[in-house]
Order: structure tokens, then sequence, then C-alpha cells
């Protein structure tokens, strides 16, 4: 009986998939036949990644998967196993303190990540059993459990909402934690439980609930409540987004509710949000990977000249086995190909620290250390909301420096999300100023001079359709803090879209004010201050594909109504074409004047008309499976055949610091049959007026900026996916190629009323374009996550549309005008400093190595190191690491308020600039250059074959000691000639890593260690320096090898000074390296141009 009953309740559903079965209160029904029990996960909340005993191989495993860790870890293994010149701690001891430290850095993130997910698993939540409340810890929460939630608490699973100390079921609850919006929302309880508001009542429920199985879209849900009644068919009811209470959301002005738990602990929305998120990678990784694989092949080339000049030399018997060095029975017996193999392996050992490892630590502490200073800018800090800039990751810094194209969201973004009411069009007759009566100031749109105005009942009825067609709530000004009304009433509006604050506003300007809903009736107080009723029946609700919402009431005479209110492309193909003329003259011109437009329409229902409409919602509702097809269904047959009304007019104001607004031209494609054949005319129209008719210019120009030719281009979301998503049999499978090429020669590309999806396959045309631009999005609503995402750098604003996109971004910052700074100034800035920083370091490993490849040839090819272990493994962890990662954090080569000020200064570092392989060659030259002035210097000095007064000559070790000295001072001072931004910081470790070094090396020298088989460098580094002639030789090295670098300073600072250059006489919009002709010869004109458009902006 029961199952035929849900069969009937549930008529023409298809067999479900992917659904669960909530028991309320594991309380069953009488036959139990009529679920199938489920196990569902418990409440704990598992952000860490690591337990205490999988933390050592999970490590020490993720940290292995990178290539360079992974090579010194097979270098350090061959130095065990193979009888290699160095220790094997060279290699293992830089290798150790890699893994360790960042072993501890991931450890103590994973420790702070326990100790959060235990504050929240053992906070106590109330749980209704037997008619009582028992405290249990929130981790012990069971999907079924009934949980009582008060005021002010956050809800710990999610929960269906069952009832709450409200009479009319309703709770207010705010989001900020989840998606970061601050205004209240309205939820509402199951209709036939709202009266059980107290523990013994809510007890007595036998109900079940069918849902979806867990997902992570915050604003879906899909389910439905059957409750059993003892000698009654089953209620069953649908339940949607409205019902669900979210994990982490706080109730508000509520004293209490009642849920009961569907989804827990890692099924819950808000965990399933935060488990996964896509990795994007910079430019600079890419380019030290490709330097890396330069510097194997460097490395495998020297052990392989090292391995073959070996064997040529031993090819003479008396160099290969002299008297005094004869070999063993061993080494007689041994195959000379493995022996070849081993010295091949030898000679890699000895030259491995080419490869930079330590680079990867200290990149990785400059990107995190240096995220910091975005968030300390004063400057990008918010008085109004108390933030200041948030920085989501750090591996993308450098990106910001590189950025060829934005992708900006208008509403919120460019503009305050604060909406006004300017005027309103009834009938084509304009309605404008505050006025309390309806038939006050009108004036009709077009030649007319004279006033006039629509009919009284048109204006009462569009002024009702104002009042009715929303989700405005009402509450007392000083019990919330959501969107506040004016400060003269008694009440405030509440609302999750400013625009229908607005609206509602406006309506109560001219005399209809909307005084709440309550028990599903809608009250509105009218011109004559009389009270008017309205049963409210449906809610069609907006979505940013319908880009349109309905209601539908009855009036207190029976009269049934639909009134809609949407954009004009959704609301105009839904009317009588003869009533849009009138409306669209007035729809384009506040459109043209910045205004937000909104069309409203009606339909007059007849009771079988409703009643069908209300069958299929119903059905609907109840669906579990393609609900949302189902309802946009339903949605469509019912919003047809409607009366245009009139249109409003909103004002979202223009943020003040702002960028200058573009003037753009635009043409209309028309609503002909063929819209693809007009599209088709304008596109090769404008093609050929951009492209084939502007002369080529011999740097492969992009576009060639001259005052007289500045395009922008409009389009709207329709004529878009036309172009993007083309019909087949249409022929305009190349409109895609045609329109990339049009918006890569605009200044600006303007696209108005455009789904979420659309914006994400715009910023992926353009990235994927011949060179890989840089692409970066910036947004502030849920609707811009998508684009967001998909971006090379994505930027969220906290606004006033919620926290999604922030929460979604990479960075993040309370206004647009910010980004001016974080792209011209800290965008800059990071690039310079990496780039450098990446340099430096090849730069300085080929030095140090040089000359170990050097003495080779004049030892034999024995494999014999040049230098002592102790400064083997500690030049890159302690010698010469603290200068350069000074350098990369606070370096400032330009002013900031000259990069902000001077947007060419910007693109001179576009396009990786400083990571091309010219440079990359200068650096390795230089290297090169001075490792032979290292080696050959020393090498001409101890030709002199006494070098002390006594006439004691220096050994091999005070040879490689001397070489040592001049290369840790040269590489040092060589990155002091580059500093042009000096703090006590950089003193202090670029002076402070020299007096190191030689307390060091006479700590080290001056000890005699017990643990060490040969005290080879014992007194070593002082007996050095009582040689006057090492003195000299050191000094004089130092100075050759810095000489270049000196002189190129020198010419610059002479040849800045002798030419004054014009700071614009680049155009600002692409690279400098793509333009030789086209420019602006006028220099306030090219001004203006660097101010106005520092970047493409699509």
């Amino acid at each position: 009986m029961l199952r035929r009953s849900l069969s009937r309740l549930c008529a023409g559903e298809e067999k479900r998939v992917g659904t669960r079965t909530v028991v309320v209160g594991h309380r069953p029904v009488l036959e139990t036949d009529a679920y199938v029990a489920q196990k569902f996960c418990d409440n704990r909340i598992v952000s860490s990644k690591y337990t205490l005993w999988n933390f050592l191989p999970k490590n020490l495993f993720e940290q292995f998967r990178r290539i360079a860790n992974f090579y010194f870890l097979i270098i350090f293994l061959v130095q065990v196993i193979v009888d290699t010149p160095t220790s094997p701690v060279t290699s293992g001891l830089p290798l150790f303190f890699v893994i360790t430290v960042t072993a501890i850095k991931q450890g103590y993130e994973d420790w702070l990540r326990h100790r959060a997910d235990n504050e929240v698993n053992k906070s106590n939540v109330f749980i209704v059993e037997n008619a009582k409340q028992v405290r249990k810890e929130s981790e012990k929460i069971k999907v079924g459990d009934i949980v009582e939630v008060k005021a002010d608490e956050t809800f710990p699973c999610d929960l269906i909402f069952l009832a709450s100390s409200s009479t009319d079921g309703t709770c207010y609850v705010t989001t900020a934690s989840l998606d970061g919006e601050s205004n209240f929302k309205t939820h509402y309880a199951v209709r036939d439980t709202t009266v059980l508001c107290t523990d013994e009542a809510i007890d007595t429920l036998t109900a079940t609930i069918e849902c979806e199985q867990p997902q992570p879209d915050l604003y879906k849900f899909v389910g439905r409540i059957i409750i059993y009644r003892s000698n009654q068919e089953p209620v069953a009811r649908s339940l949607g987004p409205e019902n669900l209470l979210l994990k982490g959301a706080t109730l508000k002005n509520t004293k209490k509710i009642y849920g009961v738990a569907v989804y827990t602990g890692m099924e819950t929305k808000m965990a399933l949000n935060y488990q996964g998120k896509s990795q994007k990678r910079s430019a600079v990784e890419k380019s030290i990977n490709a330097f890396l694989i330069v510097y194997l092949c460097i490395l495998l080339s020297k052990a392989t000249v090292c391995t073959t000049l070996k064997y040529v030399w031993q090819s003479n018997p008396f160099n290969d086995e002299p008297w005094y060095n004869e070999k063993t029975k061993k080494e007689r017996e041994t195959f000379k190909v493995l022996r070849m193999f081993t010295d091949f392996l030898s000679f890699m050992v000895l030259f491995n620290f080419i490869i930079p490892v330590s680079m990867y630590v200290t990149v990785e502490m400059q990107k995190f250390l240096g995220s910091f200073f975005i968030s300390w800018d004063k400057e990008m800090y918010d008085e109004e909301i108390k933030e200041g800039a948030l920085v989501n990751t750090s591996d993308l810094n450098e990106e910001l420096g590189q950025v060829e194209y934005v992708f900006t969201d208008k509403t919120g973004t460019l503009t305050e999300n604060s909406m006004e009411f300017i005027e309103c069009c009834i009938d084509g007759h304009k309605y404008k100023d505050c006025i309390s009566e309806v038939d006050g100031f009108s004036q009709t749109d077009g030649p007319l001079k004279y006033y006039g105005k629509a009919e009284k009942s048109r204006e009462e009825l569009f002024l009702r359709a104002l009042c009715l067609c929303h989700t405005v709530q009402i509450k007392e000004a000083d019990q919330v803090d959501g969107l506040m009304g004016q400060p003269e009433r008694k009440y405030t509006y509440i609302s999750s879209s400013p625009d229908e604050i607005a609206l509602v506003k406006g309506a109560e300007k001219y005399g209809f004010t909307f005084l709440g809903l309550e028990n599903d009736f809608m009250k509105i107080r009218n011109q004559k201050n009389e009270t008017e009723m309205y049963q409210l029946l449906h809610v069609l609700n907006f979505d940013p594909v319908r880009r349109r919402m309905s209601v539908i009431v009855r009036t207190t005479t029976g009269k049934l109504l639909l009134f809609c209110k949407g954009a004009d492309s959704s609301i105009f193909p839904r009317v009588q074409q003869e009533e849009i003329q009138q409306t669209k003259v007035h729809v384009d011109r506040n459109a043209m004047d910045g205004y937000r437009t909104l069309c409203v329409a009606f339909k007059e229902l007849t009771q079988k008309e409703y009643d069908k409409i209300d069958k299929q919602l119903n059905e609907a509702k109840m669906a579990l499976q393609d609900r949302e097809e189902k309802m946009a269904k339903v949605f469509e047959d019912t919003e047809a055949d409607m009366h245009l009304i009139g249109a409003t007019a909103v004002e979202d104001r223009l943020f003040q610091t702002s960028t200058e607004l573009l003037e753009l031209t635009a043409r209309t494609v028309g609503d002909s049959e063929r819209k693809e054949d007009r599209l088709h005319e304008l596109l090769m129209e404008y093609h050929k007026k951009l492209i084939q008719d502007v002369p080529k210019s011999r740097g492969g120009l992009k576009r060639s900026w001259t005052l007289t030719q500045e395009y922008g281009l409009i389009i709207d979301g329709s004529t878009l996916s036309l172009i993007l998503n083309p019909s087949q049999d249409s022929g305009s499978s190349n409109y895609k190629n045609i329109f990339l090429q049009i918006c890569l020669k605009c200044a600006a590309v303007l696209c108005c009323r455009m789904a979420p999806l659309q914006k994400a396959q715009i910023v992926r045309m353009v990235k994927n374009t011949k060179g890989s631009p840089i692409t970066l999005s910036i947004g502030d609503g849920a609707n811009d996550v998508s684009m967001i995402l998909e971006a090379h750098v994505g930027i969220g604003i906290k606004g006033k549309e919620g926290r999604q996109a922030s929460r979604n971004s990479d960075y993040a910052v309370p206004k647009f005008k910010h980004l001016r700074k974080l792209l011209l100034a800290h965008g800059h800035l990071y690039y310079v400093r990496i780039a450098h920083l990446v340099q430096y370091f090849f730069y300085k490993n080929l030095c140090f190595i040089l000359p170990q490849f050097l003495y080779q040839f004049f030892c034999g090819f024995s494999q014999q190191p040049l230098y002592d272990a102790a400064y083997l493994t500690m030049y890159n962890i302690c010698f010469t690491s603290l200068p350069i990662l000074a350098y990369s954090l606070l370096e400032q080569h330009i002013n900031i308020d000259t990069l902000t000020s001077d947007p060419q200064l910007y693109m001179k570092v576009s396009d990786n600039a400083m990571l091309q392989w010219r440079p990359f060659l200068y650096w390795t030259f230089l290297g090169a250059f001075e490792g032979l002035v290292f080696f050959f210097g020393v090498y001409f000095l101890f030709q002199n074959s006494s070098l002390e007064d006594n006439g004691k000559v220096f050994g091999n070790w005070t040879f490689g000691t001397i070489v040592f000295t001049v290369l840790v001072f040269t590489v040092t001072l060589k990155l002091a000639l580059d500093t042009r931004f000096w703090t006590w910081m950089n003193h202090f470790v670029i002076w402070g890593s020299l007096a190191f070094y030689v307390f060091f090396s006479f700590f080290w020298g001056g000890v005699i260690w017990p643990f060490l088989k040969q005290q080879r460098m014992y007194f070593v580094f002082a007996h050095m320096l009582t040689s006057v002639s090492t003195w000299l030789a050191i000094i004089l090295l130092i100075f050759i090898s810095l000489f270049p670098e000196i002189l190129l300073i020198v010419f610059k600072s002479m040849k800045e000074k002798s030419h004054q250059t014009d700071p614009f006489d680049l155009p600002m919009l692409v690279s400098y390296k793509r333009i030789e002709n086209g420019y602006v010869k006028n220099e306030d004109a090219v001004t203006n141009l660097a101010e106005r458009y520092p970047l493409r902006i699509l």
C-alpha cells in the first residue's frame, strides 16, 4: 500500500540513480521495506594532508617527485655506491637541508590544519533524542539526526530546515564563510513541519528524505521529503536550496531552528568546495625548466669531455700507471667499459653543483615571503570594508608583471554595485524625479515637446509589478545589518540583489510601498494609502541563463496575474511585437547613458491555465533527476505571450578612481531571419577596416596606434554565441578567427549580457592565440568565477555580490582601482626580482664549477676536487644564499611612484623579457668569463714557485681556497653592484655573508677536527693570508672580474645624462618589442594614451 501511494505521489519518476534516502530522527516508517538503509560518513572535517604515521613516507614521496630533488638523490646514491672524488656529504647535506626545510614548513602548515579541524570537530552541538536535548561533539553527528541550532551559532553540517521559533517558518542566515555575502538570506521550513517548534513536537515527526548525492554547488539542491501520519496518506513536499542550511553559515535574528542532517563531514558542500583547485604555472617556472635542461646538457658535456680526455691521457702507459702509483689487481681486472661508466658518473658528481638545487627553496621562500608585501600594502587597504588585499596563492606573483590582456566584469568591479533608481518608462512615456503622485511629471520620448503620461491603470499596473515581482524581505532597521533603507523609515529592505531594493524604493517614490510578506500574502500600500493584499502563489526565480524572474499572484478579487522582469534581450521575444518599439527607444537611450535597464511585462491567467502551470511546477519540483531542466521547460512555457508594460533605469555608479571610460563605436545586429548573414557582413566590414586596409609594419605590429585609428567593439551575448558556437549549416566556421583578429586590433571590447560560460570562452579564445599571451580576469560575483579560473591570473573583488569570486581567485583586492598598483608596481617588481634571482643562481653556479672543470686539465683528469668538501657544501647554503634572497624581496630598481605613473615601464618587461635566451646567454657568458678569470688568474699567480719569504710553496688546497675566496667575494659584490635600493637588511646580509665566510674559513682551518680522516685544510686559510702576493691577487682578480659590469654601469649612466629620451615614445598597449612605427608624435596625446590604456582591456 505504501509503495503504491509513493508511486502515485511521484508519478512518472524514472528509475533514480545517485540519490540517498535519509530517515529523519532514525525513526523508520511502519513498513520497513519502504527504504534501504545506507551508510554515511561521520561529521569529522579533515582538511589535513598527513597523519603522524604517514607524514614521513608521504612527504618524502611528494618531495622526490620534483625533478631537481630526485636528481640530487641519484647523485647522492652514486657518491655512496661508487668511489667518487667528493664525499657524499657534499650533495647529501644540501639535499637534506632542502628536504628538511620544506618538510618542516609543510608539517607546520598541516599541524595548523589539524588544530583548526579539532576546534570544529570537538565543538558542542545539541541533538534531539527521545524528546530531549543531548549535548554531543560535532564530529558525532550522524545523517538523520535532528539538530537544534540557536541564534548566532553556525550550522555544524548541512541541514534540511524543519521548524523555527518564527511562526511563519522562516529564518535568516549569513553565508559569509561560504561565499562572503554578509547580507541576510531567507530560508524556509518545510510547510508541514513549521508547527513542530519544540523538542517534544519535533520528536514526533516520522518522515524520510530523498535527495541527490553530495555535490559542491552551493546554490543547487534537489530533494523531497515524505511525511507519514497515522491513518493518513503520506504527504510529499519538494525540497530546494531555500530549504537547505549549509555547514559554515550562521543563524541570525532567529532564536532557534530544528533541522535534520542530510550531508555530514567531508560530504558537506563547504568541504566539497575546498577540495582541489586547478594548479596554475607561471611563465618563470617554464623558463627555469628550459634553463635547467641547458645546464644539464652542459653538465653532461663536461663529464663526457673529461671522461674521453682521461682515457686519451691514459693511452700513454706512463700516464696510466706511473711507477709511484701502480694499479691494484682489482683495478686491472675491471672491464674497461665499466671503468669508463664509473669515471663518467664520478665526473657527473664532481660537476653536479652546476645544477642549483637550493634555487627551488629560495624561489619558494621568495614567493611566500614576498606575498606579504601585497597584504601589508596600506594603499590597498579599504576603510569602508576594513580589509586589504588578499593573496590566495603566491605561486603567480611574478605573473602579475606579465599581463597583456585584462578581462573585467563591470557591475561591482568597475562600478560600486550601489544601485539608485533613476527613471522609468511606461508605454513609452518617461517618468523621472522624486514625486509622491504618479500623475506628476511625465515626458514623452521622441521629438515631441509636450508633456504626456500613460493611462492611470497602466501606471498603477507597472508600479504594482515593481512592488510584487521581487524577493525582497523586510525587517526592523535596528535588528538587521543588511542593506539599509532610508534613515527615516522604521524598516529595512533586505535582498541578495541591490537591483531589487532599488526598484522597490523606486516604486515607493511614486506612491506604492511594499510592506512585506506574511503567511504567503504580499502587502503593498498604494497612493491612496490603502493596503492591498496579494497571495503569492509561485516565484519563478532569476538565473543567469534565463536573465529574468517572475511571480504569480492572486488578487483579493480572484484575478490571477503573472509579473515578469528581466533583460530586454530576454523579455522582448516573449511579448507582443507591436508593443516593443516605443519602449525599446527608451531602453536603448538609457543603455547608451550607462544605466542598467530592466523590462517589465505581465500576463493575466485563467484558472485553467494556472491549474496547468501549478501542476507542471509541482511535478518538476518533485523530480530528483533533471529537476532544473524540467523547471526551465515549465518557466519557458509559462513566460510566453506576455504584454510589455515598461522599463526601468537604475544607475550603478562608477568608482571615482576607476579607469577612464573608453568611447566606443557600435553597430547593432538586427533581429532578421538570418542573423548570420548580417553578422557575416559586419565581421567582414570590420576586418577590412581594421586589418586589410591598415598598412603592415615592419615589426609584425599588432595595432598601429594613432589618434585617428582608435577602435572599440561592442557585442552582446546572443551575437557572441553565433560566433563561438556557429550553426553547422551557416558556413561560419571561420567567424571565430575573424572575430579574434578584430578584437586584437581594438583598444577595448565590450561584451554585454553574457552568460558565465561565455566569459570563460572569451578568455580561453585569447589565451590560446599564437604566442600564448598572459591573461588576467577580474570580477566580483559568482558569475565571474569561470573566467577567473580560466585566466592565467584571477583577481577577485571583495564586493557586494559576495566573496565567491575572491575565494576562487589567486588574488583579491577591495576595489578595482587597486589593480593599477598591483600590476604596475607589485607585479613589475616581483617579476624583475625573481628573474634576477633565477639568472643569478645559474650565473654563480657556473662561476663555481667552471674552475673545477678547468682544473681537470692540470691534474690528469684524475677527478681531483679543487675545493674542500666544506666549501662545496656551504657555497649555496650559507655563503651566497641570503644576499640574493634579500635582493629578491627588497629590490626596487625604480621608485614605486614612477612605476605606477608610467605604464611604459611595465611593458618593457613584458613577454618574459628578462628570462629570454638573450639575457640568459649574457649571464652565462658573464659566468664563463669570471670563471676563467678566477682560475687562470690564480694559475698565473702560482707560476712563481715561492709565494712566501721563507721559500715555502703553497699546495693545491691553497690554490683552490684562493679561487674560492675570489669567487665568493666577486659574486656577492656583483649583487651589490646590481642593488639599487639599499636597506639595512641588504647591508647586513651582503657584508655579513662575506664576514661569515672569512670567520668560517678561519674557524674550519683553525681546529683539528677529530671526525675528519684528513686535516687537509688545517691552517690553510690563515697561512694563505700571510702572503702579500695573495692579497694583491685576490683584490686584482675581483676588480678584473667586475670591471665589465662597472664599465657597463658607467656607460649607462653617461648615456642617460647625455640623451634625455622621451619617456612616452612607445605605445602602451602591446609589447614594445613588436612595435616599430605608427607612433603618436604628440607628447601630450601619448601621455593620455599611456594613462588610459596601460593594458588591453576585454
